[in-house]
């Protein structure tokens, strides 16, 4: 209904202006070429959209309260994806409501050991990840547990369904033949999911460093005192912003479904390279005390034993000893059209508050660096 107001006009006479009714704009029309039929026969509509967007996968994130969990919820639900994060801990969870916009972030409390949580969790989805994982052993669960027999279930609930996708996170150096316990059951795992699920994606990531790693934060910290292989190993360490966009394209792509890729990083070091990048960003040293691998894995074996948390055990030291290995046949970065990011690029991003008050406004290392090349110069005497 249009609305109308009056003015007062010259000569007593009273003039009437109208404003005119603004319609809405209709949205654009979906044309053919957004609508994507799946393996399984279901439409989907794949548009690039945002937070708001209407249409995108449905898609179940088991591991989303973990470390690199919250990169491929934030990834599928910026997109408008409506994204199923099966939970454990209410308080694990709260950080991840604010990545998608109302309603698109559903979450169900499940228990890995009760089959019919985990199958009400992927009933609805068009794909879905096993990002659940453990590299120590707990009183509740040990490594086969979560790595084997979890991931056994959560694949025949994908089966039972008949689920379009299901993309499983394994580890490098997955083998069943390992001497590490940890590899050893990853290797396990990925028999067993492409037994029960044939078209499962795995991905093998390296080491992974960002904001809540494993790596670098235990270097600049205190709880990497003892080390039992002169800290030798050697690997591609890998960024976890890369992880979650390479497993975000791979819901986008169905090329990609029964394949295994490597994720690793441009650059391979040691351990005790990485350790001095280290402690050159923080301005520190921290000391590193080699012990023999029988004495360290006794005295992580107590430690693990008595603290709940995750810090050391003693498949870690049998870790120390066993070097990156890549599957020449797997895919990689590359055939996802990513460039994994150097980590020297970002240990200043990432390890800034571990520096003391009178070093924290420096700038990065190799920024000083440059600035100390240009104190100095070099006159060539010809005479």
């Amino acid at each position: 209904m249009q609305k109308s107001w009056t003015i007062p006009a010259s000569n007593g006479l009273r003039a009437v202006a109208k404003i005119p009714c603004v319609r809405p704009k209709t949205a654009s029309r979906r044309g053919l070429g957004d609508v994507s039929i799946t393996r399984t026969g279901r439409p989907i509509i794949r548009i690039q959209g945002g937070r708001s967007a209407l249409g995108g996968h449905t898609a179940t994130v088991f591991g989303a309260t973990g470390f690199l969990g919250r990169y491929i919820v934030h990834r599928l639900a910026s997109r408008g994806c409506t994204v199923v994060v099966p939970f454990r801990d209410e308080m694990a969870k709260r950080h991840l409501k604010v990545t998608g916009d109302l309603g698109r972030v559903v979450f169900m409390e499940y228990d890995l050991r009760n089959t019919p949580s985990l199958e009400e969790s992927v009933r609805h989805s068009d794909i879905v990840y096993n990002l659940v994982g453990r590299d120590y052993p707990t009183k509740n669960f040990d490594l086969e547990d979560v790595n084997v027999e979890g991931a056994e279930r959560i694949a025949e609930a994908v089966a039972k369904y008949d689920i379009d996708r299901f993309v499983h996170m394994s580890s490098y150096n997955a083998d069943k033949n390992s001497p590490s316990a940890f590899f050893r059951t990853k290797g396990r795992g990925e028999e067993v999911v492409r037994s029960i699920f044939p078209e499962t994606t795995i991905v093998r990531p390296a080491p992974v460093f960002g904001f809540e790693d494993k790596l670098l934060h235990k270097l600049a910290g205190q709880s990497s005192l003892f080390t039992s292989n002169h800290m030798q190993e050697r690997f591609w360490p890998v960024h976890s912003i890369d992880i979650g966009s390479a497993l975000a394209a791979m819901a986008e792509d169905d090329s990609t479904a029964a394949e295994i890729y490597e994720l690793y990083g441009p650059k391979n070091y040691s351990m005790a390279e990485i350790a001095a990048l280290v402690d050159r960003e923080i301005v520190k040293h921290r000391r590193h005390v080699n012990l023999p691998p029988r004495v360290l894995k006794l005295v992580a074996d107590m430690y693990n034993r008595l603290i709940y948390w995750s810090q050391t055990s003693a498949d870690s030291v049998e870790r120390e000893f066993i070097d990156q290995k890549i599957d020449p046949k797997a895919k990689t970065f590359k055939d996802l059209g990513i460039e994994p990011a150097e980590m020297a690029n970002y240990m200043f991003h990432y390890l800034q508050h571990y520096r003391s008050s009178s070093f924290y406004d420096l700038p990065p290392a190799t920024e000083r660096e440059k600035r100390e090349e240009k104190k100095y110069y070099h006159v060539i005497d010809d005479q």
